[in-house]
């Protein structure tokens, strides 16, 4: 495990004992089963089980264990928040989230961004296709779009608009405000790079 993910990692275990479960998962929409110190945390249309007694993370229903990317994400999603916060039930782009999202939007657009447009910007109808195997749904926005339940109150839309001969294809990731309440910046940059390279690799395989 790279050195900077395992703080990471360790300092998110920390972070999510010094709450209780019980605060947590009436924040974050969570499942706690107090016999086993299990959360079940919906990810991208898979349940993990966060085991706070051997501090392990498992996809259901084989034990799994996510990349470590994804268990500092799970991990920060149960222990960021400092308040019972909703969704706003509005979409923004990156460079609107306060607290360094305009200056990590041009990374941001490199490495997630570049990527949709690349997988497609050509073929957008593949996009719902890719989708529906995370739970994606259909969205009116561009000329192909499909919203995800990423956490459970965590929604994200990715929007394509397609290419020609005279005009480049391009795309966006678009999350709802609330997020900034859920995950610091770093996080939601991961969280869409996450959704994103997910999509690209099914993209892939078609």
């Amino acid at each position: 495990m790279d050195t900077n993910y395992r703080i990471a990692y360790n300092k998110g275990w920390r972070d999510l004992k010094s709450k209780t479960p019980a605060e947590i998962a009436a924040s974050m929409d969570v499942e706690y089963v107090s016999s086993k110190q299990w959360f079940i945390v919906p990810f991208l249309n898979e349940n993990y089980i966060v085991d706070c007694g051997s501090e392990t993370i498992g996809k259901e229903p084989d034990g799994s264990v996510p990349p470590i990317g994804a268990a500092i994400l799970i991990l920060h999603y149960l222990s960021y928040f400092q308040s019972k916060e909703e969704i706003a039930n509005k979409w923004v782009s990156l460079k609107e989230i306060p607290n360094g999202g305009i200056l990590f939007y041009p990374a941001f657009h490199k490495e997630a961004i570049g990527g949709l447009i690349k997988a497609f910007g050509q073929q957008p109808e593949l996009l719902l296709k890719c989708a529906a195997s995370l739970g994606g749904k259909p969205a009116a926005f561009g000329d192909v779009s499909a919203t995800f339940q990423v956490f459970p109150k965590i929604p994200l839309c990715i929007v394509i608009w397609e290419g020609d001969e005279e005009i480049p294809a391009n795309a966006t990731i678009l999350f709802d405000p609330s997020i900034q309440h859920f995950l610091h910046i770093e996080s939601i940059i991961g969280l869409g790079c996450q959704a994103a390279d997910k999509l690209v690799q099914l993209a892939l395989k078609q």
